[in-house]
C-alpha cells in the first residue's frame, strides 16, 4: 500500500473513529510544527527527498507526511504526483504563500493561518487584505432587483412601473 494510500484509508469515514480520531489529532500537531518550520525558513527553498523532508519537517510517519502533502499540493508552483510518492520521490516545495494562506482561510485552519511564523513571509495588512476578499467572495449575493430600485433596462423609472408590471 503506498503513502497515500494508507493515510486515505486511516482518515476514511470508515475507520474506526477513536482511531482516526487520534491519528488526525496527530496530524494537527505535526502539520502545525512543519508549516511553522517552512513559514520560519522563509524565503529558503525547501526540498529533498520525501524521507528528508518528512524527517525535516518534524513528521514521525510517512502517510502523515504524504497527507501533508496532499494538503499543500494545491499551493505549489508544480504540484507532487501523490499516487507515485514513496521515501525517495524528489519534493520541492515551491509554494506560492498568497495561495497558500487563502486554501487555509477555505479550510477553516486557523491553527495555521494565525500562526505568528506569517510576519515574516507576509505582513499583517495583506493578511488582513486577503482575508477581506475571502470573506466578500464567500457573501450571497443576489442579483434579484427590487421593486423600488432603477430598472434594469436604462430607462431610469423605477423597476414597479417599468419592467416589472405584471
Amino acid at each position: 500500500m503506498s503513502h497515500i494510500e494508507e493515510w486515505r484509508s486511516r482518515t476514511d469515514e470508515n475507520a474506526d473513529p477513536a482511531e482516526r480520531e487520534a491519528y488526525i489529532k496527530k496530524y494537527y500537531a505535526e502539520e502545525k510544527e512543519a508549516y511553522d518550520r517552512i513559514l520560519s525558513a522563509y524565503p529558503e527553498k525547501i526540498e529533498g527527498t520525501a524521507a528528508e523532508l518528512s524527517a525535516r519537517l518534524g513528521f514521525t510517519e510517512s502517510p502523515i507526511f504524504a497527507g501533508f502533502v496532499e494538503g499543500v499540493n494545491p499551493s505549489l508552483a508544480a504540484g507532487v504526483d501523490l499516487d507515485a510518492l514513496d521515501d525517495a520521490t524528489p519534493i520541492r516545495l515551491d509554494i506560492d504563500f498568497d495561495t497558500l494562506y487563502w486554501n487555509m482561510l477555505e479550510a477553516k485552519a486557523t491553527w495555521l493561518s494565525q500562526l505568528p511564523s506569517w510576519d515574516g513571509v507576509m505582513d499583517a495588512g495583506k493578511r488582513e487584505e486577503t482575508v477581506r476578499r475571502f470573506r466578500a467572495s464567500k457573501m450571497a449575493v443576489s442579483a434579484k432587483v427590487g421593486r423600488n430600485d432603477p430598472c434594469p433596462c436604462g430607462s431610469g423609472r423605477k423597476y414597479k412601473v417599468c419592467c416589472g408590471k405584471s
